[in-house]
């Protein structure tokens, strides 16, 4: 059952796994909010665990930056782990002019400016999605909180550096934020007929160059992860 990025054997992951892109993040969500957690790998140092939570049996693990780090994680989760539900869990940056450091983004659609679906071979462009049903709960789940949320698009960018500022043609689009992975995982997860969702914490403004201090990023991170445990639990 073990893969060359993956040792875990069969049954050692859940059917519903959080996906932080760091995986020191991944060991802090387990150990912080996970019942008797495991470790189920270390490949690579992309550290994985199962545990519980409020009864349900949830994963964590890591999928280092990017559409194709990502991409290798989700496809062997999926076709040799069965997982079924791909929550990934971070941080973005916001491109729109109204949206505050703190809130919460949801991603109904990402953007790319990449060509991770050319292996599909596709006549056309994928329009990328999120599972509408993992959605509509998280969205609920944020509002029986009350947490400040956006659901709409975001762009999985290839660059963390650039040249230009191809970020305003983006939000003229009406593109909230950037992030780097949520294209490829939902692609993945279309072709694979599993349900997949994204959802961010805004750490910063690409307008504005604003940027959250770290107590900030530690409470609005808990924020977030509240809302995917939550919906985790649900499934």
């Amino acid at each position: 059952m073990a893969t060359p990025h993956n040792e875990a054997k069969a049954g050692d992951i859940a059917e519903t796994i959080l996906l932080p892109g760091d995986p020191l993040r991944a060991e802090v969500i387990a150990k912080t909010y996970l019942e008797n957690p495991v470790l189920f790998n270390r490949v690579r140092n992309m550290l994985g665990y199962t545990g519980t939570y409020k009864g349900k049996r949830v994963s964590v693990m890591g999928t280092g930056m990017g559409c194709p780090s990502i991409g290798i994680y989700s496809h062997e989760l999926i076709h040799f782990y069965g997982v079924k539900n791909l929550i990934r869990v971070g941080s973005c940056g916001s491109i729109a002019e109204d949206i505050r450091l703190g809130e919460i983004i949801m991603a109904q659609g990402a953007c790319t400016d990449g060509n991770y679906a050319g292996h599909y071979e596709l006549p056309g462009t994928m329009s990328a999605i999120a599972d509408y049903g993992l959605l509509k709960l998280a969205q609920e789940t944020a509002d029986g909180f009350g947490y400040a949320h956006r659901v709409g698009n975001i762009l999985s960018s290839d660059y963390f550096y650039t040249e230009t500022p191809q970020w305003k043609r983006w939000a003229k689009m009406g593109v909230l934020a950037i992030e780097m992975e949520s294209y490829a995982l939902y692609c993945i997860a279309a072709r694979a007929g599993v349900k997949a969702l994204g959802i961010f914490t805004v750490s910063d403004s690409v307008v504005n160059g604003e940027e959250m201090e770290a107590q900030e990023r530690q409470n609005s991170f808990t924020d977030m992860m509240k809302v995917a445990l939550e919906t985790a639990a649900k499934l």
